[in-house]
């Protein structure tokens, strides 16, 4: 009877691990660059791990970094769902497509795509309002820079990218009439050496600030390097390069959007939705502004950023004219979502060339 006893507590207990097992939601996180980026992967991996703090032995995380655009992407959603994945993050821009080809196979399974437009049933949408934050750069750039020519390495040529650039020359144009803006795109999201080396062009042609909409820390090492050129951290706060050359940021938080879809999921109350979040919500936050920038400025820029915060100013007010001198804002009027979410043209004084 003792021995019968005791292998039945024993199945008992197995059977209550078990269901503990069974009970853990499984969140998955497809990642575009390794999480020791200092940008943009390095930032949605310090939210998986916020995830698990919040949720603790409630959850299982899993993740899988450095993964190409394109049909390997589909291939890794598709072995997270077969391990069992009840919500899986898609955190870049190119992984669309294959979110949405996975997802249709797996309706079971919640799918979070970050910065795209195609939603399904199963399928939610995400995305910052960065551009509130260029233009706090834009601010800054356009008081500091000596040599007038702000340089610019954009990732690649989609909505999302060219907004930041339209956004910061906006700002720095109205608080430099003088400033001109030099783009490079490195068809990239996470290369050093294509960061460093477009930030070395940019150097070389006279920028004295530079910004990036890519994901390394490799232009604030080649401005450091070259001495009298501020950058600005993108994605993460990249302080470790401040007070100079880097004299601010813009910092993604997901965190908290990360934790409230899990929650969702638990809950099951999740619901395909689309969001897109700015400087209010919390979702973009602009890093410390460093004592390398004159005291009047820095109180500029923290004026701006306040009005983002609270709304009482939109980044992209009219006047405003599209690249070819057509009319595209009138004095006062601000750009409807739709636009910025398609936005394809440079803004009235970008002299680059937009790409194919």
């Amino acid at each position: 009877m003792k021995l019968r006893s005791i292998l039945v507590g024993a199945a008992l207990a197995l059977t209550a691990a078990s269901g503990s097992l069974a009970e853990k939601t499984k969140v998955g996180f497809v990642y575009v660059g390794p999480v020791g980026d200092g940008g943009w992967t390095y930032e949605h991996d310090q939210a998986r791990k916020a995830v698990v703090a919040a949720f603790g032995d409630k959850v299982e995380t899993m993740y899988v970094e450095s993964v190409p655009e394109g049909p390997d992407s589909e291939r890794v959603m598709t072995d997270m769902a077969l391990k069992g994945a009840d919500l899986i993050f898609t955190t870049s821009f190119g992984y669309m497509d294959p979110t949405i080809n996975v997802a249709a196979k797996f309706p079971n399974v919640k799918f979070e795509h970050a910065t795209g437009y195609k939603m399904a049933d199963n399928v939610s949408i995400y995305s910052a309002r960065f551009y509130e934050g260029r233009a706090v750069q834009g601010h800054i750039a356009g008081h500091m820079t000596k040599s007038n020519i702000v340089g610019y390495i954009g990732s690649f040529p989609i909505p999302e990218v060219i907004r930041g650039i339209n956004a910061a020359y906006i700002h720095a144009k109205d608080v430099n009439p003088d400033v001109q803006f030099k783009i490079i795109w490195a068809y990239t999201w996470f290369d050093p050496t294509k960061e460093a080396d477009a930030a070395k062009v940019l150097i070389e042609q006279g920028a004295d600030v530079v910004l990036q909409h890519t994901d390394s820390t490799a232009p604030q090492a080649a401005a450091q390097a070259a001495g009298n050129v501020i950058t600005f951290g993108q994605a993460s706060d990249m302080s470790e390069y401040g007070p100079k050359p880097r004299v601010s940021s813009i910092i993604d938080n997901w965190a908290p959007y990360y934790i409230a879809r899990t929650q969702a999921v638990m809950d099951g109350t999740w619901a395909s939705t689309s969001t897109w979040d700015g400087i209010g919500a919390g979702m973009v936050g602009i890093g410390e502004i460093t004592s390398a920038v004159p005291a009047d400025v820095k109180a500029s820029a923290e004026a701006l950023l306040a009005r983002l915060r609270d709304g009482s100013y939109h980044a992209f007010t009219g006047p405003v004219n599209k690249q070819d001198g057509s009319a595209w804002l009138a004095r006062g009027e601000t750009a409807d979502d739709g636009t910025l979410l398609g936005m394809g043209f440079y803004v009235q004084g970008i002299d680059s060339e937009m790409p194919n």
